[in-house]
Formats: structure tokens, sequence, C-alpha cells
């Protein structure tokens, strides 16, 4: 009888330290990505508390998390008392997390932001603004059945399949010889609605990092100047700048979002992103394998920040690309340094993003002036050697194929030379130089299988060819 009071015994002391080592770890991820979701989807999103607490925030263990909107614009999320993380909302800079800093640190903070443009986007013609000629309106140069095809293809991403796996698309757009051929949205949003990136902010990251190479600011296979990297004897000050690029840094960081990991500790509960990720020690030789990671996208994002001084640094991304492409509604929030996450943190349009999966279409021209070398997206585009399905490049999805056998890739059935922007609950840009073609899809479908992506743009090639 003894024996098994001590069995007994040692099982709940070993239930009640996995609870407390789940409580510990897990529960601050929770609260953050729970405030800070309903910060943003609020704030930037045009949304009320009760559909991101029903769509985004309602299956387990998010739903554990009370919402409080408090008067200051920032939200607070809690586990039964515990746990309390908030996101505060600051204008021009989107909501950031209260992390290893207090929020009235935060809100003293003081950077130097844009200046809006006193544009009306609805007096200018596409693309430059959102208003579609009725010379170019529909696809009057396609037969009538053709169109009707593209209809039903676009229709098809809205219709779900199952009642239990809801797709919850939100926006497709699709541009086509540069003219926007088709557009529609799930009711209860418009093409004013801004949308969450995800992981497609990489490929803004990306682009960003183009642009600085294009005006001799930075070089793409010199050594990366990060500062934590720069004592000769560091292994780290191999990696090169391609390498965050091509997401082969080598570096030893953990990107899985099921439990407690780098990246989840990275994004919800580190105040600096970039120097969180640079601390990491080596795993793998620079440039020897390949590791998706949102942590080199982050570096990425200081080193801009480095190049360009505070000066700049929040000026830039909307200066001299959304401005200049008529992206007016992005944002770029920023982390509680004052970094972008350039990760997973951009807010914009449907239209938006047809906008600048346009400007690599046309190799980073836009109506007349060269924003990327030109070179440049012949280089993000082409795979990385060491990634087994030559399915990336610089912070761009690629569907080449493998080295040996180009049937072997993501889309078998889709043309090898699509390239796309990709983020978490099915946010694409998908890019088929063959076809002259962008298609945009938003939403928020919980599993990726749920969303044939394939199915989608294969559709759509079909209705346009």
């Amino acid at each position: 009888m003894k024996g098994l009071k001590r069995l007994l015994l040692l099982v709940v002391l070993i239930v009640l330290g996995y609870l407390c080592w789940y409580i510990w770890n897990s529960f601050p991820i929770i609260t953050g990505y729970s405030a800070k979701m309903a910060c943003s989807c609020m704030f930037l999103g045009q949304r009320n508390l009760g559909s991101v607490e029903e769509q985004e925030l309602g299956n387990f263990p998010l739903k554990l998390a009370k919402l409080e909107l408090n008067k200051d614009s920032s939200v607070t999320a809690s586990i039964a008392g515990m746990a309390k993380q908030t996101a505060l909302y600051r204008p021009g800079l989107g909501c950031t997390l209260v992390n290893e800093l207090s929020k009235a640190q935060i809100k003293a903070q003081s950077w130097l932001l844009p200046a809006i443009p006193l544009v009306n986007p609805d007096t200018l013609n596409w693309p430059a603004g959102d208003r579609i000629p009725v010379d170019t309106a529909g696809l009057f140069h396609l037969a009538a059945d053709k169109e009707a095809m593209l209809r039903t293809a676009v229709q098809a991403a809205f219709t779900d399949q199952q009642p239990d796996q809801p797709l919850r698309t939100r926006a497709v757009v699709v541009v086509h010889k540069g003219k926007l051929v088709a557009e529609q949205y799930a009711p209860g949003y418009d093409r004013h609605h801004r949308q969450l990136s995800w992981s497609m902010a990489k490929s803004i990251t990306g682009t960003l990092v183009g642009m600085l190479v294009k005006q001799g600011r930075l070089t793409i296979n010199q050594p990366a100047p990060v500062k934590e990297w720069q004592n000769a004897a560091d292994a780290r000050a191999e990696i090169s700048l391609e390498n965050l690029l091509q997401q082969t840094s080598g570096l030893d960081f953990e990107e899985n979002y099921s439990k407690s990991t780098d990246a989840t500790n990275m994004l919800f509960r580190k105040a600096d992103m970039a120097a969180y990720t640079a601390a990491h020690p080596l795993k793998d030789k620079p440039g020897t394998q390949f590791y998706y990671s949102s942590g080199n996208s982050n570096i990425l994002s200081g080193i801009i920040r480095t190049t360009l001084t505070d000066s700049f640094y929040h000026r830039f991304p909307y200066e001299q690309l959304f401005y200049k492409l008529g992206m007016y509604s992005a944002v770029m929030e920023v982390d509680a340094s004052g970094n972008f996450v350039g990760s997973s943190y951009v807010f914009a349009t449907a239209r938006d993003w047809a906008r600048l999966g346009m400007l690599y279409l046309q190799k980073g021209n836009w109506m007349g002036e060269q924003l990327l070398p030109e070179n440049w997206v012949a280089l993000a585009t082409r795979p990385v050697s060491v990634a087994p399905m030559g399915e990336y490049g610089y912070q761009v999805w690629l569907n080449a194929g493998s080295a040996e056998n180009s049937a072997q890739r993501k889309f078998p059935e889709l043309p090898t030379d699509l390239y796309y922007f990709s983020g978490f609950e099915g946010q694409y840009v998908f890019i088929i130089p063959s076809q002259e073609l962008v298609i945009v899809r938003l939403g928020q479908t919980a599993k990726s299988a749920w969303f044939n992506s394939q199915s989608f743009v294969k559709g759509i090639i079909e209705a346009i060819e």
C-alpha cells in the first residue's frame, strides 16, 4: 500500500511539474500571440474584437486567453489572471508587444516617421491608384467562356469543401498583363481592409535589402554587418548577407510554433528580435544547410537599421518603396526596440500586395524607375543550391524543382518559373512571369491542407491562357 501511495504521489508531482513548466513557458506565448493579434487586427485591420476572438483566437489553447481593451489603445491578454501580455498600438508603427521594456518606455520612444502623402488613390488609374478605368475593367479581351472560367476559379477559393474545414478566404486579386482583371472579397471585407502578411513580410525585407544593394550601401557576398559577429575569432563572422537572404546562415535557431521555441520566444517575449537571434551560436557552417528561419529575416531588418541609422530607418520602406508603388495602406510593425519585425508583421490591402508582386514581375522597375538592381529579381529567384527542391531564393519561395528532377517541386502542376511570397494561414502572392500573372490570396485557413493552392492557381492560369 505504501508503495502504491508513493507511486501515486510521484505521478501527481510529475503532473504538477509539467503543468508548472507548461504555464511558465507556454502561457506567455499564448497571451502574447492573443494580445498582438487582437491589437493589430482591430487597429490596423479594421476588425472588431468579437470577430478576432471567434476566428484568429477561437481554437484551443488560444481561447484560454481573456482579452481586455484598454483606453490607451492597447490590448491585454491573460489566462486566469496569469501571464499578462500587452500589445500597444501607435500610429505609423502598428502594435508592439510590451516585452523587456515598460509601456511608459515604449510610449516615450520617438522615431522619425514618414509624412503620409496627400494622395487620393481613387483619383488615380491602376496601378498607381485604385481607379479601374471602364475600358480596362474585367476580362474584355477574353472570350465569355474564359471569363466565366476565371470567375469560377476565383470563387472556388471562397467555397468550403468541408463544413469543418473553413477556408476563410478573405481576398483574391488577379492581375494579368498589368490589368486588375479579377477581384473578390469575403463578406465584411473589401479593397480597403488591411490584412496580415505573416511570413510574406520576409519578401518585403528582402526587397528592402535589394534596394540598399542598388544604392551601394550593402554587398550581398560580404560578411553580414552584425555587431555581435565582428570578432575575427567568431565563426559567425563568415555569415554573409546572402546566407541570411537564402536561409543558410547556419545559426542554431529552432523555427517551430507548436511549443515554446526560439521562434515563439522571439516573436512574443523579446524586445529586440534581431539582437536575440544574432546572439545564437552556429549549428552548421554558413552556406551548407538550408533551414527556414524567421530569425534570419529579423537579423536582416536589424542590418537595414544599422545601415540607415534611426534618421531614416523608419521612413525608408515608405518613402522608397511603398509610396512609390502606391502601397499607401502598408504598415510595417515594430518590436519594442523599434526594429521592424521583418519576418512576420506587415499589414496591407490585397491590391497593395498585388502591386508588390507586379514590381517583381517587372524585374524591379516601376513606371520607368528601377527600384532594385536590374539583376536582383533574377538573383532572388535563383534556387539555393542546398535547398532540396530548389524551393527558395532571396526571401521568396520558388517552384523550380530539384536540380536533378524539376518534377520534384512544391507545385508539380504549375510552371517552374512561378515564385511566390507565402505566409501562415494561407497568405500568398504568386508571380508567374510566363503568364504575365500576379495572384493574391489572403485569408485565415487554420490548416494549409484545407486550401488547395495548386488547384486554385491552375484554374486561373487555364482561364487566361
